[in-house]
């Protein structure tokens, strides 16, 4: 059997307008939340009951924390443990300047020790499955000799393996890795062959993430050594992602939809399903990515970033598509 495909954590992003949005094409193994602040959680932020939504499949959402306090993230934790999920995940790869400068998301990734004592504090205060999803590491582990049969940098790999083991000790039952270095951002190809391995040799499952643009990608890696494969900006770009591998794992020929229906449909469910001070910015930022999908798509880009609400965006993006009927073949990227 395959691993099962999950749509990665996103902010701004992975909110319930997206998994609606997905499930309408028939949905994915697992879907993890954008970052939800442990510290804002605890506190009773005023938009933290949107973060929460787990709609519309609760059993399959795996919400996921960040924060750089131990005792924020263990009362966080508590917290979610009241709320039917899949899981609980602990941000440890966000390198964001924002994330990282806090002591946050790939910073935990400096003090193995300190990541394994919060982990288990965390571990206390619930029952619900717990994961982290890192990177490779920071960017100063000093580089060592690298494997002739694999060209990985060992002193690095030796460095994931004995964290990673620390987390396993400390509680956690899945690892997600996404193998860039929190400096890489995507400058370079994700490096799958560091999640193999690590699945090799550690005893929980580990799930990949990074570099999946289209459905053969995600059937490609899910045959490979590992037990998930995460996408996130590809699942953007392209919402039918999923279930468009599922048809071509079965030997069927896919039909792609129709790019201006779905991205129309999008937009009614972000009004639905996010509160007014969001609804805007995540728009954009899901254009962000869906616009590639257009010949003229960075220019579409730039038409629907001028648009003030939801729907001058919609009346705008039918007009494009009226004037330019092309556009309703999706452009192979």
């Amino acid at each position: 059997m395959r691993a099962p495909f999950i749509l990665a954590p996103m902010a701004e992003l992975s909110h319930r307008a997206l998994r609606e949005l997905i499930e309408t094409f028939g949905g994915c193994g697992e879907y993890y939340t954008e970052m939800i602040s442990a510290g804002a959680l605890v506190s009773g932020g005023p938009f933290e009951s949107w973060y929460l939504d787990a709609g519309p499949c609760p059993d399959r959402v795996v919400y996921q924390l960040t924060g750089a306090n131990t005792e924020h993230l263990a009362a966080a934790a508590a917290l979610l443990d009241r709320y039917e999920c899949a899981g609980i995940d602990i941000n440890m790869g966000c390198s964001a300047p924002a994330i990282a400068r806090t002591g946050a998301g790939i910073r935990w990734m400096d003090d193995a020790e300190k990541a394994a004592a919060m982990l288990a504090a965390v571990r206390k205060r619930t029952k619900k499955r717990l994961s982290v999803k890192l990177r490779l590491g920071p960017e100063n582990i000093p580089p060592a000799s690298r494997s002739a049969a694999s060209g990985m940098d060992e002193a690095r790999f030796d460095y994931l393996l004995r964290f990673c083991r620390r987390l396993e000790d400390a509680g956690a039952e899945r690892i997600a890795l996404h193998p860039r270095t929190g400096g890489e951002k995507f400058k370079r190809r994700a490096r799958w062959e560091y999640v193999g391995r690590l699945r090799d040799a550690l005893s929980i499952p580990v799930a990949g993430n990074g570099d999946i643009a289209g459905a053969e990608d995600l059937l490609r890696r899910a045959a490979g050594p590992c037990d998930g494969v995460m996408t996130g900006r590809g699942a953007v770009r392209r919402p039918w992602i999923f279930a468009q591998a599922e048809v071509l794992e079965q030997g069927r020929t896919w039909e792609t939809p129709d790019p201006e229906e779905t991205a129309l449909r999008f937009l009614d469910l972000l009004a639905r399903y996010q509160p007014p001070e969001f609804r805007l910015s995540r728009a954009r930022r899901f254009f962000g990515y869906y616009c590639d999908n257009f010949i003229w798509g960075s220019y579409l880009k730039t038409l629907l970033g001028r648009e003030e609400d939801l729907i001058g965006m919609g009346r705008a993006l039918s007009a494009h598509i009226r004037e330019h009927p092309g556009e309703r073949q999706v452009r192979r990227t």
